[in-house]
């Protein structure tokens, strides 16, 4: 395997001859931080060099600590941990310095789940998972209704303008199908895939799954996660994710920047392939193209159908707790239950501890300012909501 140094030297060449490679327009700017990884920087790094060499459109704009002695080719941003290359990230992002970024280990807030993309084994079919890592509602039905409409806009902004969709057979999918059923006799236009195998059917087995049967397959976080692990490190024996595109874009409606999500096992190819599919999501407006999917699906009753998929016993109104004075929360608590997170948020503003609640690559955490952290935690504790 070639040094880094070696890469980087390779690089320069590479970039040198893409001057005159007939790639016309202006390159998506993709921000990749440096920092988490169990492969290190360096891995990171070759990943930019590979974006570089592979994707004439792409630029990669580094963030964090390279650890190398040579020249870098790309434009590079210092940060000493994984934090401070977020703050630096949301500042590249909020003033339009980058167009999206790859990064791991980001708290999205509650509602935003991330959709990826991989390659299936049997055809070598794309196949978007929605969704990988966060929640998008604390009600698996809910989240899976709202995972299909954001898998739907990645794939239109990413070039596909009619994906067919399938609903992984888990727990709630017959409720899920009902669900896009109706919202799709209502107006919200849906193209649902069969099933390969001879009964066909839109629940989609594990057969679908290894053939891409479906362009947006449907599932909860936690399973599309687990898919997405088997998917990319099949192969690899687990410990290095070769395959695929990451586990892509933050979605939902608390989603405000173009972040993608990328796990401390993935290798310099998903890296690559991240970045691929960031690229793609930037000159497709996703964000934009998600609001204009929510707003469809919304004018065919999504709201209604949401609310029926509550139980009963969440319909009913419960007490409001106003929230303390904002404070900026840089401390994360993990350990908190998904379906409890609203309730321990809840608990320490009942007691002027500002929080938000938020999903990280581990599961949900409770984000709280550092200085509060120690606090937080004895107040979660007496009330059981941590151990």
């Amino acid at each position: 395997m070639a040094t880094l140094n070696e890469a980087l030297a390779g690089a320069f060449s590479d970039m040198a001859d893409g001057l005159t490679s007939g790639s016309f327009g202006r390159k998506q700017r993709i921000g990749l931080t440096l920092v988490g990884s169990e492969h290190g920087s360096a891995e990171l790094v070759r990943a930019a060099v590979q974006a570089a060499r592979a994707y004439r459109d792409i630029e990669p704009v580094l963030i964090g600590n390279p650890e190398t002695d040579a020249e870098l080719p790309f434009e590079w941003h210092p940060a000493s941990d994984l934090h401070e290359c977020h703050q630096v990230m949301e500042a590249l992002l909020d003033e339009g310095r980058i167009d999206a970024c790859v990064t791991l280990h980001y708290s999205f807030p509650l509602g935003v789940s991330t959709v990826g993309k991989v390659i299936t084994p049997a055809l070598g079919q794309e196949m978007i998972l929605a969704t990988t890592t966060g929640t998008s509602d604390t009600i698996r039905a809910s989240a899976m209704v709202k995972n299909a409409i954001a898998g739907i806009a990645l794939a239109k902004a990413s070039g596909n303008p009619r994906p067919t969709v399938g609903i992984l057979n888990v727990d709630s999918a017959a409720q899920v199908e009902r669900a896009l059923r109706q919202l799709n006799d209502n107006g919200y236009p849906l193209q649902f895939t069969e099933s390969a195998r001879a009964d066909g059917g839109v629940l989609m087995r594990g057969n679908d799954l290894l053939q891409g049967a479906a362009d947006v397959m449907v599932t909860d976080s936690l399973t599309g996660n687990l898919m997405m692990k088997m998917f990319s490190a099949f192969n690899t024996g687990g410990s290095y994710e070769a395959l695929g595109y990451g586990y892509g874009p933050g979605l939902g409606d608390g989603a405000s920047r173009l972040v993608g999500i990328i796990s401390r096992a993935s290798g310099a190819p998903v890296i690559a392939g991240a970045m691929r599919l960031l690229a793609d999501c930037a000159r497709g407006d996703l964000l934009k193209v998600y609001q204009e999917e929510l707003k469809a699906a919304r004018a065919a009753g999504l709201d209604d159908v949401l609310q029926g998929l509550k139980p009963k016993a969440a319909q009913t109104t419960a007490s409001v707790v106003s929230a303390p004075p904002e404070k900026v929360t840089d401390g994360d608590i993990n350990g908190v239950d998904i379906l409890d997170i609203e309730t321990a948020r809840d608990a320490l503003w009942s007691k002027q501890i500002f929080a938000r609640t938020g999903m990280g690559c581990t599961g949900p955490v409770v984000m709280v300012a550092r200085d509060d952290l120690e606090q937080a935690r004895g107040v979660l504790k007496a009330e059981g909501f941590i151990a």
